[in-house]
């Protein structure tokens, strides 16, 4: 089966944060506060695709208010910060939700991400991520970590299954 009949099976995404939803950059403020960048753009394609009836699970080791604010925001309540074991929480959602391993697509960068994407449908990962999770993954966004590669891989699916929106310009004379 190709890569593209198996995007057409996935019903649930699932992100690590730090690497993906961000670029792994931390920026550690004078007032200690430690501040994260996320792509605009990735969010956009997050919200819709809970419009759309797809599940989003995000799972971080970190746990960083300010991420979990942005993500209730566009509509993602299925969130796992300061996660030590990412692979009981996948097998947890998939027996509450009766997903099949096939309906998943985990998207990671690093290795505290390998043994969840071994678990999973497809696994995923940014353009940077480490050598060991590219490896193991069958799809490899262009994109980088907190760039947009989220917004890619959700966009590619959606298009496959028809549910991506698409706007066309109208000329008016």
């Amino acid at each position: 089966m190709n890569i593209n009949d198996q995007l057409k099976n996935i019903t649930t995404f699932i992100l690590d944060v730090d690497g993906v939803l961000t670029d792994g950059t931390i920026l550690v403020l004078e007032n200690g506060v430690q501040a994260r960048r996320m792509s605009i753009r990735d969010g956009y394609a997050l919200q819709l695709a809970i419009k759309k009836g797809y599940r989003v699970l995000v799972i971080s080791g970190a746990a960083a208010s300010p991420v979990l604010d942005r993500l209730n925001k566009l509509g993602i309540y299925d969130i796992h910060m300061g996660a030590s074991d990412k692979l009981s929480i996948v097998r947890h959602y998939m027996v509450k939700h009766q997903l099949l391993r096939e309906n998943l697509l985990f998207m990671g960068d690093d290795m505290p991400d390998l043994e969840v994407m071994q678990s999973v449908g497809i696994a995923a990962c940014p353009a940077d991520a480490v050598d060991e999770i590219k490896q193991i993954s069958s799809y490899i966004s262009p994109v980088k970590g907190g760039e947009g590669c989220v917004r890619d891989v959700m966009e590619k699916v959606m298009k496959l299954k028809g549910d991506w929106i698409h706007v066309q310009a109208v000329a008016s004379r």
